[in-house]
């Protein structure tokens, strides 16, 4: 085990791994360095999925195991979705998880490091905070997962829907969408990287832009997004849901080469 080193295993979605990524570049630029087997990184954190059975059910094995074999220096930190809505579940089932942190403060992931070292508290320590994340707290992150030549931009996440067959509200808290510029600025970063699909994402992305007091947010989004894009040849819209589809936003999909012509519209699991 080497000091400021990490380990970090992301389950579940592509929003998950867009929030270990920027967990991890924060890390990065405090020194830390990642490293791919566990038993050689002084950080052990799981980003878990909280939303399915089969899902929460990985989380809880995954930190089981790093558990079971960490080792004296070690610290484990569950993160995530299951950390907001099965926290005891966790501390019952995990004995050894030294942290939690919770889906809005993924930002805050350095300083629970930072005081979990310097603590020798025998019982976890909590920052699962109820406050919205909102632009200011990201400091400075591209809020991406690149992956090849693809992106995953996370454009808005939370949920304001209480739909009663849906966990998404309790575990990730209402509809907080990113500044246009900010999601502007990092989309132009992604581009002179080399990506040439960009993927948007969030809980719901026809919703983008309603808490800013936006009307047809994700068509407005787009349409100042594009231009400046123009090197990415694919556009694509996941996470849509049917009652905020626009004409707009059909007749813009469907006179724009760039965003691919189709909806992804998820299904209840």
């Amino acid at each position: 085990m080497k000091k400021n080193t990490f380990y970090l295993a992301s389950l579940g979605c592509a929003k998950n791994t867009v929030d270990s990524d920027s967990m991890a570049v924060l890390l990065e630029e405090d020194g830390y360095q990642a490293v791919e087997k566990p038993n050689n990184a002084e950080v052990l954190i799981v980003n878990t999925c909280g939303f399915i059975q089969s899902a929460r059910q990985e989380s809880i094995e995954v930190l089981r195991e790093l558990a079971e074999k960490k080792k004296t220096g070690q610290i484990l930190v569950a993160a995530g979705c299951l950390t907001e809505r099965s926290r005891e579940l966790m501390v019952n089932s995990v004995p050894g998880i030294d942290g939690f942190i919770g889906t809005r403060r993924w930002m805050d992931i350095l300083d629970l490091v930072k005081h979990l070292k310097d603590t020798s508290a025998g019982a976890p320590q909590y920052h699962i905070p109820e406050s919205a994340t909102v632009g200011r707290d990201e400091k400075g992150v591209v809020r991406a997962a690149v992956q090849g030549a693809s992106a995953y931009l996370k454009i808005a996440d939370g949920c304001r829907r209480p739909c009663a067959f849906c966990s998404i509200p309790l575990i990730k808290g209402t509809t907080v969408s990113r500044p246009m510029e900010v999601i502007l600025e990092d989309a132009v970063i992604l581009q002179d990287s080399g990506v040439k699909e960009l993927i948007l994402i969030a809980q719901d992305t026809t919703d983008y832009g309603v808490d800013l007091g936006m009307k047809d947010g994700l068509a407005t989004l787009l349409e100042a997004l594009l231009p400046q894009i123009p090197q990415i040849p694919w556009v694509r819209i996941l996470y849509s849901y049917p009652g905020y589809v626009t004409d707009r936003l059909i007749d813009l999909i469907a006179t724009t080469k760039q965003i691919l012509p189709y909806f992804d519209i998820p299904l209840q699991h």
